[in-house]
């Protein structure tokens, strides 16, 4: 079973990542873990290595957890939404977990929504986890 979850900076993401590391413990499967950038000369540096010192630590985690996983990075123009369902397709994902965010109508509109794009585009069934609330 290979189970697919996005990777940015976020407590979003870290909820996500942490419901895919128990589907796959329960399951048996494999967690992908997806980092999307755009890349060139949007991102700054400190920003990419901000990306890259979080991704590199997830390792740790993984490890840790006793499931397989595989972290696979792109930085090739798409959006984070775009990657996700391509390894979700390419690898034959039996499911995507996205983490969500509350945002305003006028947010979604001007910014997109990834989980949005991930919900209707899916291949595959998608569990959308919800950070908790900061302290």
């Amino acid at each position: 079973m290979n189970i697919v979850a996005g990777f940015r900076p976020s407590t979003e993401s870290r909820a996500a990542v942490d419901r895919a590391i128990e589907e796959a413990r329960l399951r048996g499967g494999t967690v992908l873990i997806v980092h999307s950038m755009h890349g060139g000369e949007r991102d700054e540096l400190e920003q990419v290595m901000n990306y890259r010192r979080r991704f590199e630590e997830l390792t740790a985690d993984l490890e840790s957890s006793g499931v397989a996983y595989e972290l696979i990075e792109y930085a090739r123009g798409n959006s984070p939404a775009e990657d996700l369902l391509a390894v979700a397709r390419e690898r034959d994902a039996d499911l995507i977990v996205i983490g969500i965010r509350r945002r305003s109508p006028v947010g979604k509109l001007v910014l997109g929504s990834n989980a949005q794009d991930v919900l209707l585009e899916a291949d595959c069934p998608v569990l959308a986890v919800k950070s908790q609330p900061a302290d």
